[in-house]
């Protein structure tokens, strides 16, 4: 359940100029309900379309998380490390991560309900964290947090936690045997391969 409600992390998004000028807990309210309209009203979203959901993800999510950012955090002090070339691939490899992670919960999206709680939002405020309840028939609500900083490109996601768990912090514990095992190297090409499996199965399907 947690992998369908993460998938909102990658669905708050909308289009550039809502990022510029809105609120960050108005634009999570703004571009979540319009996410959810376009999977309700699209009958290959709703049926699992791959290629049309990781373009969906594409298009109307990745924009707007900083997915290098939380590279960073997700490999920790490792990444210091990392030399500029090597940063550049985990940034890829992650992002990739993020899109073929979630791709296959999408389309239960359009079947959950939110309450969005209010911010306190401050005018020289440059992180914040919006609170969204999650309701679903027959569970508990499940409480996901945003975290988003303000940029020169506007409000962006850099860590999401679901019933507290934070996605980074997740990774981090992953990445940081994997490093310990094999060095930054070793981890891309973990990733790499993670990446390149899921794809594969996605092929299957």
């Amino acid at each position: 359940m947690k992998t369908k409600l993460a998938c909102a992390a990658l669905a708050f998004a909308a289009n550039a100029a809502l990022a510029g000028i809105t609120p960050p807990d108005e634009l999570v309210k703004t571009v979540m309900l319009d996410m959810q309209r376009t999977i309700v009203q699209d009958k290959d979203l709703k049926g699992g379309d791959r290629a049309k959901t990781m373009q969906v993800i594409e298009q109307k999510a990745l924009p707007y998380f900083n997915y290098p950012g939380m590279a960073a955090l997700a490999v920790g002090v490792n990444w210091r490390k990392a030399t500029p070339e090597q940063k550049k691939r985990l940034a890829e490899e992650f992002r990739t991560l993020l899109v073929r992670t979630y791709a296959s919960s999408l389309s239960s999206f359009g079947d959950q309900q939110f309450e969005f709680r209010p911010l306190r939002l401050k005018p020289d405020d440059t992180d914040v964290t919006v609170q969204v309840r999650v309701l679903q028939p027959g569970s508990q609500p499940v409480v996901v947090e945003y975290d988003m900083e303000k940029t020169p490109e506007g409000w962006k996601c850099y860590d999401v936690r679901v019933a507290g768990i934070s996605l980074v912090v997740n990774y981090r514990t992953e990445f940081s045997a994997i490093v310990r095992d094999k060095g930054i190297d070793g981890l891309i090409a973990t990733l790499e391969t993670k990446n390149k499996s899921l794809e594969a199965a996605e092929a299957k399907k």
